[in-house]
């Protein structure tokens, strides 16, 4: 039954794939202009002077002269094959601009997600089952506070504290010797060393938001027939606890793993900006800026892709943990 299920979910997922690359193709190419128009107007703002010839010979040169469809089938026949295409702006293949980026980012994201789950799980247990205490209110305003304070700004709060009082380097995910070293273990260790900052300011707000959906729920859970059933027969509250009511309340946080991924990939472009982090966000954002189509398009390819996996995943541990759901 499982196995059916995923295998229907990877088929029903290829369709989709290809619809999704398709509408991202086209939105890159919705503005105005293509990246010659971008790339004359850039040189234009320096004074120098763009012979219209010249801007034919690049846009045939680059195939930006063919109609749209034909430079999809091109772009897209090329990534069934492993082939990207070429990066405009940085006159590189495009694949080997984004997986070390992308590498980054996914490690970044399982991180924060890792952080966010530590945090929040045994954080909202508490906060429901010991309701209205001191703690819980200390919870739910350190919660708030999480919510409303933005990430820049706690990003910057966090890079003073770092140099200041602990004298460590807070820009960028490696030391200076390390960023175009080979990997390494040494390496890894630095790398590991320069990602807590980046992990507390993406998880904070997840954290708390979270923090509160397992305090909601685990309430409703715990007033339920069922729970006060368990307890009249003599279980243990702890086992009480953990075996009913927080296996039910889990689907919140089983269900994050879905968006969480691309999300936290594509919404960290201002964190990764304060912090000079070498992520796929501040590179896919000036892909877009330069309607570098090809680069743009990978990227959004794959966060489209690992959204995807990310929901084949939630679905299948949700219906593990939870009997109510059913593969059907």
């Amino acid at each position: 039954m499982l196995l059916a299920y995923v295998l229907k979910r990877l088929f029903w997922s290829i369709p989709f794939m290809f619809a999704v690359s398709l509408v991202a193709f086209a939105l890159i190419q919705a503005p105005p202009g293509d990246f010659v128009t971008s790339l004359a107007a850039t040189l234009a703002q320096s004074g120098d002077v763009v012979e219209q010839a010249r801007l034919d010979a690049l846009r045939e040169r680059y195939g930006l002269d063919q109609p749209f469809l034909v430079q999809y089938w091109r772009w897209i026949t090329g990534v069934l094959h492993g082939d990207f295409g070429q990066s405009f702006e940085w006159n590189q293949p495009v694949s080997d601009l984004i997986w070390e980026r992308m590498g980054l980012s996914v490690v970044l994201a399982i991180a924060t997600l890792l952080f966010t789950w530590a945090i929040a799980f045994p954080v909202g247990i508490y906060s429901a089952v010991k309701k209205y205490s001191i703690g819980d209110y200390i919870i739910s305003a350190i919660g708030f506070i999480g919510l409303s304070i933005p990430n820049f700004l706690l990003g910057l709060v966090l890079m003073y504290i770092a140099v200041v009082h602990f004298g460590s380097d807070t820009s960028g995910l490696f030391s200076e010797q390390y960023q175009q070293a080979p990997w390494s273990w040494d390496k890894f260790i630095d790398l590991l060393k320069h990602l807590w900052i980046p992990v507390i300011i993406l998880g904070t707000s997840s954290t708390a938001s979270l923090i509160r959906i397992m305090r909601a729920n685990l309430l409703d859970e715990l007033h339920k027939p069922y729970v006060t059933t368990a307890r009249a027969k003599g279980l243990s509250e702890w086992h009480l606890l953990v075996k009913y009511p927080v296996r039910l309340a889990l689907n919140p946080f089983v269900s994050t793993i879905g968006w969480a991924f691309p999300q936290l990939v594509s919404g960290s472009v201002i964190i990764s900006y304060v912090l000079s982090l070498p992520t796929a966000g501040p590179l896919l954002l000036q892909a877009l800026l330069a309607q570098d189509m090809y680069l743009a398009g990978a990227f959004i390819l794959l966060l489209c892709c690992l959204s995807v996996f990310g929901m084949i995943v939630s679905d299948i541990l949700l219906a593990i943990i939870d009997p109510r759901i059913r593969y059907r």
